[in-house]
């Protein structure tokens, strides 16, 4: 996915297990901490600190989370687990401060799983706005076979999004799931193969033209309102974001461009 004019930029002068590449509106995250892309603190507090950096961008209108090789994420580390210590376990569990920066960004969020997305790693998966699988890839939560469970988002999501008795299921056997059985799930929006970084490409460019501020708007719309009653979701959340919405740009300009019978040009403001 990278393009001959992509900038580079760590987030700090040593190694902090991630760096995020620039191409245009699309700002990429390319998580790579160790030959297993595993999750420790230290990687936790560098991405709470560094992602803002693209979150808060209003020039960056797409952000994609993608990993290295042939894992998009492997988990927690083992080793860092084993321990079974309080502290390091509310360490750990700060992973789920990462998802809410990702999730509650204004602009939308493309989960590439460029490899196995296993426990943390499909937990951050489904904290973003769109995920795509490479065909050869797993997804699952293996938690339970080493006797624990996905506790950083993962307990919690997965039922919102397939119901509670098909996360169960998932969850209680430890489930490695095949591409093409996590697009069945609905847990993916896309499958690819040997086009893979070519899907993501095109569907972040396509994300980055849409008019991203007023997605931003939907976003916080949808988790405030989620598990409100829907009276209160609709007066209350709602109501909020519509008259939120009419200030934007975006707004002025999409109406505008349907009356003049031509194509859009939405800036994200």
């Amino acid at each position: 996915m990278t393009q001959p004019d992509t900038t580079t930029t760590p987030a700090t002068p040593d190694d902090p297990g991630f760096r995020i590449e620039r191409d245009g509106a699309v700002a990429t995250l390319v998580l790579a901490n160790g030959l297993a892309n595993t999750i420790d603190p230290g990687l936790i507090d560098r991405l709470v600190t560094g992602l803002p950096t693209i979150t808060e961008d209003p020039d960056v209108r797409c952000i994609v989370v993608r990993g290295v090789g042939r894992i998009f994420i492997g988990g927690a580390d083992i080793r860092v687990m084993r321990q079974l210590d309080p502290d390091i376990y509310l360490a750990m569990r700060r992973w789920t401060v990462v998802q809410r920066i990702l999730e509650s960004a204004p602009k939308p969020v493309v989960a590439a799983m460029n490899g196995h997305a296993l426990g943390g790693g499909a937990e951050l998966a489904l904290a973003c706005d769109l995920r795509i699988l490479h065909a050869r890839a797993t997804f699952g939560f293996p938690e339970a076979r080493l006797g624990i469970f996905p506790g950083a988002g993962g307990s919690q999501r997965l039922p919102r999004l397939i119901g509670p008795h098909h996360a169960k299921r998932l969850i209680f056997d430890g489930t490695r799931l095949s591409a093409d059985e996590a697009l069945a799930h609905g847990l993916v929006d896309l499958v690819a193969d040997d086009d893979f970084d070519a899907v993501v490409a095109t569907e972040a460019a396509r994300l980055a033209a849409l008019p991203t501020a007023t997605i931003g708007l939907v976003k916080r719309a949808v988790l405030e309102g989620l598990d409100l009653p829907l009276p209160q979701a609709i007066d209350e959340v709602e109501d909020r974001y519509v008259m939120a919405n009419l200030e934007l740009d975006d707004a002025a300009e999409g109406l505008q461009a349907f009356l003049d019978k031509r194509e859009p040009r939405f800036t994200g403001r």
